[in-house]
């Protein structure tokens, strides 16, 4: 399915409190996936859509095998929909052995993503748009307690075969032990460009990272990979990741699967 802005132009306003994430930190603070850049693609009222990724990644130490990653995604309007984001790993141990001893959740983000502003422009057949990402954090990983909170601001611009959208803001995690919150500010772009006119297949891309302002590793990884849409509502994929500062997973492959269901009829 290609990404499309379905949002009408409107006034709005922006504050929002952005603080920041989490990571695999030392001091027995639990692991965190990796800052995800996301994209601004709505979906429409009625429309339920779940992305699910499984995959194997080479943490700082441990492998993790993910079972799965996931976000759930359910249209209330044009202008809004409703994400649940999450992760569920089997994690070796420390010491790198290929063996998965434990489960390790991740904690879930329940968000508002909201369109603010869009704009196109017939002599380009560019559309610009603008929007947020915004929720609490709950505290679902192991160890940890107290509530997060997330929120992001969105950046778009696409064509018929073109999608790049920035993402920038920041988190602040529930506490894990007495070690406090991991916070901060993340960044990163995602890019899916079509490679056939059907728009059947896409190439895919993001790079994302986050800079802490607590003793935690800051992050900054990469994905690329190609996704491919045998109908409207079903998309499947498969991204590799390689991770560039100490934060980040090392390595991983991921295969994804992204049924889409109609639950209502828009009126």
């Amino acid at each position: 399915m290609w990404p499309t802005t379905s949002f009408h132009i409107r006034p709005a306003l922006l504050t929002t409190a952005l603080c920041l994430v989490a990571a695999t930190p030392a001091h027995g603070r639990p692991l965190r996936r990796l800052f995800e850049p996301t994209d601004l693609d709505l979906e429409d009222p009625g429309t339920l859509e779940l992305d699910t990724q499984v995959g194997l990644l080479r943490g700082h130490d441990p492998y993790r095998l993910s079972i799965p990653d996931f976000e759930l995604d359910l249209g209330l309007t044009p202008n809004v929909e409703v994400d649940i984001d999450g992760a569920l790993a089997l994690e070796g141990p420390d010491s790198g052995a290929l063996s998965f001893a434990r489960i390790a959740p991740d904690n879930l983000w329940v968000a508002a993503k909201i369109g603010v502003w869009d704009a196109h422009d017939p002599d380009t057949g560019l559309t610009w748009a603008i929007g947020l990402q915004v929720g609490p954090k709950l505290p679902t990983a192991r160890g940890v307690h107290g509530f997060g909170i997330e929120g992001l601001l969105l950046a778009t611009v696409h064509n018929e075969s073109l999608f790049l959208t920035l993402s920038a803001g920041g988190l602040l995690d529930p506490a894990g032990g007495d070690s406090g919150r991991p916070q901060g500010v993340e960044g990163g772009v995602d890019l899916a460009s079509a490679l056939d006119k059907a728009r059947k297949w896409s190439l895919t891309a993001e790079i994302g990272g986050i800079h802490f302002s607590t003793d935690d590793p800051n992050q900054l990884a990469f994905t690329t990979g190609v996704a491919y849409s045998p109908s409207e509502s079903v998309k499947l994929s498969i991204v590799v990741l390689g991770g560039l500062l100490p934060g980040s997973d090392r390595f991983g492959v991921l295969l994804g699967v992204s049924p889409a269901f109609r639950l209502w009829k828009r009126h």
